[in-house]
């Protein structure tokens, strides 16, 4: 691989890929001319910040003319940091990300489809590489394909006597759940409140990951048509006004974020969080290995990777997609050499030595190299790998892979701007299911004319 990929580096700095659409960008810079790449991240798992100052070091140890500047966002405030940089016309060479029908609306997404030789096409998995297109062009390569579950706490879980091996192997309906829930709803042995389900009340994907297991693969479906504007909708917050009401989940949800969530999990003080990955099996791993040993104060946790539940007459769905690097121009064009440039780092932290992400992370590897080079190094509980793999059989990819750009567009504006303020609102209990439901009907039909 190591020579694959320099022959790839040779073949792109030669200028021997056909130019893309770069936008009138300037040619005149040639392929040992020198240039900055720059790339935006996040941290994605433990070492992966060290992991990628590392490759970063040695792809600009064999290529000297160019030079990489990364920046390491954090998870709460990157997104509206990438958002305001994207506005302004000046996005960074690379973002890590799902591809985004509003990036392509911008016009400053990146084209690759002229670079993606055979070479790299043939290596990813099939069904991988289709993570990073937008109808079927190449925006971005996945780094690894995601898949969205719920945690729980095997000691709080076994104590109430869930059956979380059939559940694994079943899946599990609102009513079962709402069974179980009654059961791990309690004290904790301070006499802390005990809820049965923890989530946060700043993100979409706990209401996005119910409604899409009652029928609704997202607010609009892959053919563009507005979802959430009938009785399936109102059901899904009527679900969750529910768990609130019965003290399933903390009355102050509302005031939540995301690390709040995760504190009261490991604190023992809720059964099973939402929004989990098997990566959470690691992690819970490395802690209960630092408990032991004296550097962490706490309970150590036995992770138990569930499938969220479905609506008792609709399919169970498991939320899943793909995550890496996304490739842009800036409005002031720097030009197609730089354009194949920032390809050639794009791929040098995709390819085999970056399935380190999947492996870390416990998801399934987007390309054969990756899968061979960590042959049999697989991280995570063979318990929660083997869930993971019942649960891909109901996988939901994106819509937004489907969606044109100027929907997509205004998919993700529905949510920020109706979804997000009447979540809060169901949350704090300021309005109703029906109330909430009226909302999204009248807004949705004002949004997406339908």
């Amino acid at each position: 691989m190591k020579r694959k990929g320099l022959l790839l580096s040779m073949a792109l700095l030669m200028g021997v890929t056909t130019a893309c659409g770069g936008g009138g960008g300037s040619t005149a810079s040639k392929p040992d001319d020198k240039d900055t790449v720059t790339v935006w991240t996040y941290p994605v798992y433990g070492e992966y910040e060290t992991e990628l100052k590392d490759r970063v070091a040695k792809f600009q140890s064999e290529h000297p003319n160019i030079t990489v500047q990364t920046e390491m966002l954090s998870w709460a405030e990157g997104p509206q940091k990438f958002d305001v940089a994207l506005n302004a016309g000046n996005p960074p060479d690379l973002y890590f990300h799902s591809v985004d029908g509003t990036y392509v609306n911008t016009k400053l997404a990146l084209d690759l489809t002229p670079y993606m030789t055979d070479e790299i096409k043939n290596d990813y998995l099939p069904g991988t590489l289709e993570l990073g297109q937008i109808q079927g062009v190449q925006y971005g390569l996945p780094l690894y394909q995601f898949q969205w579950g719920w945690g729980g706490n095997k000691r709080i879980l076994d104590a109430a006597g869930i059956d979380w091996k059939k559940i694994q192997s079943e899946g599990w309906t609102w009513s079962e759940f709402k069974q179980a829930a009654a059961k791990l709803t309690g004290k904790t042995a301070d006499g802390a409140p005990q809820y049965a389900l923890v989530t946060d009340g700043s993100s979409l994907d706990f209401i996005e990951m119910l409604s899409r297991n009652n029928g609704m693969p997202d607010v609009l479906d892959d053919s563009g048509k507005f979802q959430w504007n009938d009785a399936r909708i109102l059901d899904t917050m009527s679900f969750i006004k529910g768990l609130l009401d019965e003290g399933y989940m903390p009355k102050e949800t509302a005031a939540l974020d995301p690390t709040k969530r995760t504190d009261m999990f490991y604190a023992g003080q809720a059964a099973i969080i939402s929004k989990a990955i098997p990566y959470y099996d690691v992690m819970l791993a490395t802690r209960n290995k630092d408990i032991d040993a004296g550097t962490v104060k706490g309970e150590k946790i036995d992770f138990v990777y569930l499938p969220v539940p479905h609506n008792d007459n609709e399919p169970a769905k498991t939320t899943t997609g793909g995550e890496g690097y996304v490739a842009f121009k800036q409005k002031n064009d720097k030009g197609e050499q730089h354009a194949k440039n920032t390809f050639m780092v794009m791929e040098y932290l995709s390819n085999a030595e970056a399935g380190s992400a999947s492996n870390q992370l416990a998801l399934p590897f987007v390309r054969k190299s990756q899968a061979e080079a960590y042959a049999g190094k697989e991280l995570g509980s063979e318990t929660t790998l083997a869930a993971a793999k019942k649960m891909a059989a109901n996988a939901e990819l994106p819509v937004t892979l489907k969606l044109d750009a100027a929907l997509a567009a205004k998919q993700k504006q529905f949510k920020e701007q109706v979804v997000k303020p009447n979540m809060q609102a169901l949350y704090s209990g300021e309005k109703t299911p029906e109330q909430i439901a009226d909302d999204f009907k009248s807004k949705g039909s004002q949004s997406f004319g339908q």
